[in-house]
This record gives structure tokens, sequence and C-alpha cells, in this order.
């Protein structure tokens, strides 16, 4: 007694059809991890290229119309821009929000600048710096 075979002759029929839709499937997720590799890389060059200028706020003093705030800037030399800073009162409410130019060929500001309030501001803020 033989028992029947249940495959089919090598070569015969050609390839199965879940071994044709696992090499679609294959190339399908290397394109797509390229397509997200080369996304992500295009995202952070212009992160790193395009961060001209960096700030902190180093100390800040707060009087009853104004912040008197410390600030460092560091930037690309002859890069001209400018950093939003803001202030908040002690229940969370803004008080003061302006920007500052920064011009100077340096590669470093380090600057002191005053904030106006309209009422007393317990935080100094840096939003953000820009070029431009």
């Amino acid at each position: 007694m033989s028992t029947a075979s249940t495959r089919l002759p090598e070569g015969r029929y050609g390839r199965s059809s879940d071994e044709r839709a696992d090499r679609k499937l294959k190339i399908a997720g290397a394109v797509l991890g390229a397509a997200l590799l080369i996304l992500v890389g295009y995202f952070a060059y212009h992160y790193v290229v395009e961060t001209k200028i960096s700030a902190q706020v180093i100390t800040f003093e707060a009087t009853d119309n104004a912040v008197k705030v410390h600030l460092e800037v560091h930037k690309d030399s002859g890069t001209d821009g400018y950093c939003t800073l803001r202030s908040q009162a002690a229940d969370g409410s803004e008080v003061g929000r302006a920007d500052f130019r920064f011009t100077a060929s340096d590669t470093r500001v380090d600057q002191v600048v005053t904030l106006r309030t309209t009422a007393k501001g317990t935080t100094a803020e840096l939003l953000g710096c820009h070029t431009g």
C-alpha cells in the first residue's frame, strides 16, 4: 500500500499564489521602508541645517511692569534673526510677549533685554528663535 502525495510536482505548475503574494509584500515593504527612511533623513537634514539660531534664558528679574531677561544667543556669523519671549503672571495668564532682534555679526550674543508687562510677571519663557 502506498500513500498518495498531496504535493504538486516540482516546477510543473509555476509558483504558488502564496509565493507571489509574499514577493509582492516584500517589495511593497522595501519601497515603503525606503520612502520612510528618505523622509526622516530629509526632515533631519533640514532641522540641523536650517537651525541657525539657538538661545537660552540665563536669568530673569521681574518688576511690577517689566521683566529683565539675560538672553544668550548662538548663531551663525552674519545671520540676522529674532527671538520671542513671553512672561506669565502667577495665575498663568500671559502678561507680556515681544520679539527681540539680533543683527550683530558675532556668533554669540549675550544681552539683557527688557520685556514690558501689563502686570507683575513671574516667568520669562523663550518661545523660539528664527532667522530673518
